[in-house]
C-alpha cells in the first residue's frame, strides 16, 4: 500500500514538473512578442528581457529535474497547457492600450506561476524529492521578483501611457 501511495505521489510530482515546464514555455511565448513591440517603455523592455533569460534558466532547471527522474526529452516536450490559449490571447493583445493590458496579464501570469511553484514545492516534499527544493525555490523567487516589479511599476507605466496619449503621441507599446 505504501509503495502504491509513493508511486502516485511521484506521478503527481512528474506531472507538476511537466506542467511547470509547459507553463514556462507559455511564459516565453507571451513575453517574447511583447518585447519585440515595445518602443516607448525601455524600463519595461529591459525587465522583460531579463525575465526572459530567467525563464530560460527555469526551463533548464525543470529539464534537469525531469531528466534526473529518468524522463526522456521526448516525454518532457510540452503538451498544450489548458489555459495556454487564454494566456496567449491576453499576452498578444494589439490595442491602443496594449502596454496596460500586457502589464495586467503579465502580473496575473506571474501570480499563477508563483502559485504553481508553491504547490510544486509541497508535492516535491511529499515525494521525498529534496534535491528539487533549491531549483524550485530559485524559480519561485524569480517569479516573486518579477511580480513585485510589475506591481511597483504599474503606476509609472500608466502615468507614462496617459502622458503620451494626452500630448497626442502614439503610445507605442
Amino acid at each position: 500500500m505504501a509503495h502504491d501511495s509513493r508511486d502516485r505521489i511521484r506521478g503527481l510530482y512528474v506531472t507538476g514538473l511537466r506542467n511547470a515546464h509547459a507553463m514556462e514555455n507559455q511564459a516565453l511565448s507571451i513575453m517574447k512578442p511583447q518585447l519585440e513591440r515595445i518602443e516607448s517603455y525601455p524600463q519595461v523592455a529591459e525587465k522583460l528581457d531579463q525575465h526572459i533569460r530567467e525563464t530560460e534558466g527555469q526551463i533548464g532547471r525543470l529539464d534537469s529535474l525531469l531528466e534526473g527522474l529518468g524522463e526522456s526529452n521526448s516525454t518532457i516536450k510540452d503538451m498544450a497547457l489548458s489555459l495556454g490559449g487564454t494566456m496567449a490571447a491576453m499576452g498578444h493583445t494589439v490595442a491602443g492600450d496594449e502596454i496596460l493590458k500586457n502589464s495586467f496579464a503579465n502580473f496575473a501570469f506571474e501570480n499563477f506561476e508563483i502559485a504553481a511553484y508553491n504547490s510544486l514545492l509541497v508535492i516535491a516534499d511529499l515525494a521525498g524529492e529534496t534535491r528539487a527544493e533549491g531549483p524550485l525555490r530559485q524559480s519561485l523567487s524569480e517569479e516573486e521578483g518579477m511580480a513585485r516589479w510589475l506591481q511597483a511599476n504599474l503606476a509609472g507605466v500608466t502615468r507614462q501611457f496617459a502622458e503620451l496619449k494626452s500630448v497626442g503621441e502614439e503610445a507605442k507599446v
